[in-house]
């Protein structure tokens, strides 16, 4: 199949999704310009608000998708539910409408908007089970770079790596939000703020407008999520499986 970013003179139109952490995030862009968005916290109802507030926004910007020069998405790490229907549903829109994908890591996208801010930047998002996913970004001309892997720790962890880092680090993210204690621990590092605790789609709208006009996309079926661990189903399920007794086949259940 082949695939076309229907990239104009006039116009790059974006679909724009993130739904890695507890918030719905949508919007549609021209130009790497946000034209509107949407944003809904609604815990864990990922797959009942996505396709809705696409909708109502498509409606309330007057545009036909069959405009969109390519769907992008916030690929994670990051919730495995909500990353699984937003992935889902841009490989889907994308693979209707016969163009691309750009994926962006979600961590990416909280660090983004912070670019300007002149000092190392640690993007950190809530992963449950008393941990949280984190990168650690330096700005550079035009953007920001990441300078450690994509990572999950437990807060403890990570803020014993942070304090032996130089002075002057930016936190942001909703992970900071969820465990306050242990972040206060780190006295040369300041909290960016509520503002940009969860990934921006505005983010999204710029970067994945860049590289859709560098023709840096992918074809939907190669679209893979970030996972760091596996999701709290399969872990239950190897749970069980290391505790059955040798010779009893697993249940087909």
């Amino acid at each position: 199949m082949r695939w076309s970013t229907r990239l104009g003179a006039g116009d790059v139109l974006v679909l724009a999704l993130d739904t890695s952490t507890a918030q719905v995030s949508v919007a549609f862009g021209d130009r790497g310009v946000v034209l509107g968005s949407v944003q809904l916290a609604g815990g864990r109802r990922h797959a009942e608000q996505l396709a809705p507030a696409i909708d109502y926004l498509r409606r309330e910007l007057d545009i036909d998708v069959g405009r969109l020069a390519t769907i992008a998405v916030g690929t994670g790490p990051g919730l495995f539910t909500g990353l699984r229907v937003g992935v889902t549903t841009a490989k889907v829109m994308a693979q209707a409408l016969r163009i691309p994908v750009v994926g962006i890591p979600s961590l990416d996208l909280v660090a983004y908007p912070l670019r300007h801010a002149g000092r190392p930047i640690v993007a950190v998002l809530d992963a449950r089970r008393r941990e949280v996913f984190a990168a650690r970004y330096q700005p550079v001309p035009g953007g920001v770079q990441r300078v450690s892997d994509y990572a999950v720790h437990t807060p403890a962890e990570l803020v014993a790596d942070l304090a032996v880092l130089p002075q002057g680090l930016l936190l942001a993210g909703d992970g900071v939000e969820r465990f306050p204690a242990e972040f206060a621990a780190l006295e040369h590092a300041e909290f960016a703020g509520s503002s940009f605790s969860a990934p921006s789609v505005a983010a999204l709208v710029e970067l994945a407008t860049a590289r859709a006009e560098r023709e840096e996309f992918e074809s939907p079926s190669d679209l893979r999520p970030l996972y760091l661990r596996q999701s709290d189903a399969q872990i239950a399920w190897d749970t069980r499986a290391n505790d059955r007794e040798p010779g009893i086949p697993a249940s087909s259940e």
